[in-house]
């Protein structure tokens, strides 16, 4: 018996080794995740739309002080009018479950838009959470940059100072700017991954 034990034991390690677990979620180098979604004025939008485009996925939260950090101080705003002018598309993605903080209808999105002057191509309402958690998206701001060909380039916070001080913003490495400039020029993205920060995504239990 023992020896039976010792051969089975051998087996299942065998198996582990060869099949090692799969990463969660998107991983960078990869397709990124195909969606499907209605954006604030009805419209249903798919990833495949932007083919042959750079695609930046924004997940957002309004109430949240780390995401007013960046749009108190106009600086996603600004970041979303330097690329879009260049072509880039940038699609911010709204996963709050109804009730829950951040989540807003089609008219509510767009109010916020104007409101606060933001630009992106699109605000895309995922109350259902399908794809925040296809992306594994775990805070807002969670910003993912994503190639022409459908490759995920990038993945993480927006920048390297993870706190709600808009003073902060002066000194911080702004992750995504970094990625769009050097995919812009050809260049392979330097910084591929970092930890996201922000309020967490308030998806339905």
């Amino acid at each position: 018996m023992p020896q039976t034990r010792r051969r089975l034991l051998a087996a299942s390690l065998a198996a582990i080794l060869a099949f090692p677990a799969l990463a969660a979620g998107p991983q960078v180098g990869k397709p990124a995740p195909a969606f499907s979604a209605q954006d604030s004025d009805g419209r249903t939008v798919r990833l495949s739309d932007y083919a042959g485009k750079t695609v930046v996925l924004e997940w957002t939260n309004h109430d949240c002080p780390f995401v007013m950090k960046h749009y108190g101080a106009h600086a996603m705003q600004a970041l979303q009018k330097k690329w879009t002018g260049q072509g880039v598309v940038w699609l911010s993605v709204i996963s709050s479950a109804p009730g829950e903080q951040g989540a807003v209808d089609g008219a509510e999105a767009n109010r916020l838009t104007k409101t606060r002057d933001a630009a992106p191509s699109a605000v895309l309402l995922d109350p259902t959470g399908t794809i925040g958690r296809a992306y594994d998206a775990k805070t807002t701001p969670h910003m993912f940059v994503i190639t022409p060909d459908g490759t995920l380039a990038y993945q993480g916070g927006i920048d390297d100072k993870p706190s709600a001080d808009p003073a902060d913003l002066k000194t911080a490495r702004n992750h995504v700017e970094a990625a769009l400039t050097e995919l812009a020029a050809g260049k392979p993205v330097t910084v591929r991954t970092a930890k996201p920060y922000g309020c967490t995504v308030k998806y339905a239990s």
